[in-house]
Formats: C-alpha cells, sequence, structure tokens
C-alpha cells in the first residue's frame, strides 16, 4: 500500500463515523471532556499541516493563518490556542469551512507524500495517522455523548461499533508468581509511553476470561453498592455523593425497568452484554464488593495473550506513570504523553470503537479516575 493510500484510507474514517450527524451536531460540546466533532476533523489535519507540511514541504501555504490557534490542542510549544472549554463557542470557522481545511491539506499531502524519502518525516506521517485513529475513537465518544445527552436521545443509527458489544465465556485463568518482561519489543509504531521494556515481579494471581456484565452490575446496584461508603475510595465516594450517581453512564430506570442509551436509541438492558461507559470509581467500588480487585497493568499484559479483549477497554489497578529510561522528545512532539503521567489511571485492551490495527498488547490507554464517557468496562482479578 503506498504512502497516500495508507494516509486517505485513515483519512476517510473520520468523515465516514461523522457521515450520520446533522450539521448542528458538529458543533456541540456539552462538558469539557466533550469536544464538537467539527474541532475534531479540524485539529487532525492542523496536526497534518503544522508538524509535516509547514516544515517539510516546499513553498507550502497555510490554509488560514487563525487555525493555529483555533485547532492547537495541548502543545504549549506551538503558541496560543482556543482553551478547551471554548471549543463549542466556535461557530466560526464553519463546519463547510473545516471540510475544505481538510480538503486543502489532503491535496498537499497528496502532492507531497511520493516525494518522502525521509526516516523523521515517515516517523511524523506514522505518528499523524495514529493520531487522527486516536481522534476517531474520541469521535465515538463524543458523538454518542452529544447525541445521549440530546433531551431527545436521538440514535446515531441502527448499524453502529455498539452492535458487536457482546462478552465471552466466563472463567478463570492461573498464573504463577515469578518475573515477567513488559513494555514493548519491536520495530512497529508505538508510543513513547509504550517503551523502556523491563522485568517485574508479580505475585500468583488468576484473572477472569470475561468482563463484568449488566446483570452482575445489576447485583451490586440492588445490594445497595452506590450507598455503601465501605466500598469506595475517599475521593470516590465524594464523586458519588456530590454527582448523586446511582448508576452506570446511559442507565436509566423506567417504571421499574432498567434501559441504557445506545448509539441505536433506547434499548432494554441485555443482561448478557458487558457492563460499559464505568468510571475506575466504579469499577474499584464493584471489585470490592465482590471481594475482589482490579488487575494491575502489569498482570494485565502477561495475562493477555489468553484472554479475549477488544470490546472495551478494562481498568487497571495502576497509576500511569513513566516505566524505566522513559525520556520524552525534545519540542512539542514530547508533549503528547509525558507530562500527563499524573493524577490518572491505566487502561488496557481496546474498545468497539478502537479502529482496525490500531492497538497491541503493550497499548497503554489512560484517562482521570472520575471519567466513564469512553467505551470502558471492568475485569476483575484476584
Amino acid at each position: 500500500m503506498s504512502l497516500w493510500d495508507k494516509y486517505s484510507n485513515v483519512r476517510a474514517h473520520s468523515v465516514q463515523i461523522c457521515s450520520k450527524l446533522q450539521k448542528e451536531d458538529y458543533v456541540v460540546q456539552p462538558i469539557v471532556d466533550v469536544s464538537p466533532p467539527k474541532w475534531h476533523l479540524g485539529h487532525t489535519t492542523w496536526f497534518f499541516e503544522t508538524f509535516i507540511l509547514i516544515p517539510h514541504a516546499f513553498a507550502y501555504q497555510p490554509f488560514n493563518s487563525d487555525y493555529n490557534y483555533v485547532f492547537n490542542s495541548y502543545y504549549e510549544n506551538i503558541g496560543a490556542r482556543v482553551i478547551r472549554t471554548d471549543r463549542g463557542n466556535l461557530s466560526r470557522p464553519t463546519v463547510d469551512d473545516v471540510f475544505h481545511y481538510r480538503k486543502y491539506v489532503d491535496e498537499a499531502m497528496e502532492k507531497f507524500l511520493p516525494c518522502v524519502t525521509d526516516a523523521e518525516v515517515l516517523e511524523l506521517l506514522e505518528l499523524g495517522l495514529n493520531h487522527e485513529q486516536q481522534h476517531q475513537e474520541l469521535l465515538w465518544y463524543d458523538i454518542k455523548y452529544i447525541l445521549g445527552h440530546n433531551p431527545l436521545f436521538p440514535e446515531y443509527g441502527a448499524e453502529n461499533i455498539e452492535n458487536a458489544l457482546t462478552n465471552t465465556s466466563d472463567g478463570w485463568v492461573d498464573f504463577k508468581e515469578g518475573v515477567y518482561e513488559v513494555g514493548y519489543s519491536g520495530s512497529d509504531f508505538h508510543f513513547d509511553n509504550e517503551l523502556g521494556r523491563h522485568k517485574v515481579y508479580i505475585q500468583n494471581f488468576s484473572i477472569s476470561t470475561a468482563l463484568v456484565s449488566n446483570a452482575e452490575y445489576l447485583e451490586f446496584i440492588k445490594a445497595g453498592g452506590y450507598q455503601d461508603f465501605n466500598l469506595w475510595h475517599a475521593e470516590a465516594w465524594d464523586w458519588v455523593k456530590t454527582n448523586a450517581v446511582t448508576a452506570p453512564m446511559y442507565w436509566y430506570e423506567v417504571e421499574g425497568e432498567w434501559q441504557r442509551y445506545s448509539l441505536s436509541g433506547f434499548e432494554k438492558l441485555n443482561p448478557d452484554a458487558p457492563v460499559s461507559h464505568i468510571s475506575f470509581f466504579e469499577a474499584a467500588a464493584f471489585a470490592q464488593w465482590k471481594g475482589m480487585r482490579l488487575p494491575t497493568e502489569f498482570e494485565w499484559e502477561v495475562a493477555s495473550s489468553s484472554l479475549q479483549w477488544g470490546k472495551l477497554w478494562e481498568w487497571t489497578e495502576s497509576a500511569y506513570l513513566p516505566y524505566p529510561g522513559f525520556s520524552k522528545a525534545a519540542g512539542a512532539l514530547g508533549e503528547y504523553n509525558g507530562k500527563f503521567m499524573i493524577n490518572q489511571m491505566v487502561l488496557r485492551g481496546a474498545s468497539v470503537a478502537t479502529p482496525a490495527r490500531h492497538s497491541r498488547n503493550t497499548y497503554r490507554n489512560f484517562f482521570q479516575p472520575n471519567l466513564r464517557w469512553m467505551f470502558s468496562g471492568i475485569r476483575l482479578s484476584k
């Protein structure tokens, strides 16, 4: 596959994800964690323009000098930017403007890519494609949140990624204590936070082959799990009380029957499907209620070859920290992962929203422990 084919396939997928939206859907930002779909489409385009075309393509002229301010996300090295909470206030540039921007940059990349031989540029291209794939997953999270918090609860469409959300058979796999190696090793693409392959000592443990189901989680609710402070971390209990949390995100009890909002609209709760949109706070409390725990990220990685995964990101008991020898790249690209290694927990695996070929058993996803708008679930360990 040529560089252009690889590039254009990834770029087309972002547009395809948004293809069922109305124009008004592109601009909404209900909460700070959700970015408008229009912003995602512009930001991923800005990444290629800023890091590849402007410094490396001869005589390239930026599409609009204001877009560096509009679509820079968090790169302090690049300069000033619209603050995250104000992305929903960007009625301009319009949706049409953003699609014109994508077309302009894609046409420039189509001319530029056949000439690329420089290893640095090839690495930037690979990073840019993986960066766009990360935003494709975020698009699914954000689109569901936007539609799922519209008072009319409109559906995205009958055919969507959640149709693949099924569980595996229940069972346990045992692992003996010993020294294991974890971290990325190889020559394919990987993020810097996966590097620093190293040895860890792990005690005897068992890990579930299935994710926690809706039926199991409903038992937790009925047993008063959200009312028992003994099950929750102190910060988690404050979160429960402050936000009046009584069930997973998108769950609603209607006339005594539990339903959930999905991308297909409201549906009766499927007891066998894995519970999704769970915060670390909830995952840890559920594990405590079961007399078990969440796996560490190293246990998860050691066990991954024995597990079926890829339906939901799975919370681990591990804080997001650097591996031995971790070092940030110089300049803006060094801001990609390292500066977020505080106050976040690691999730492993992948989800129904993860693009094809964008997952590895060493992939380290990370979010703050209160967040649950992503496709996250629970796997137990003991």
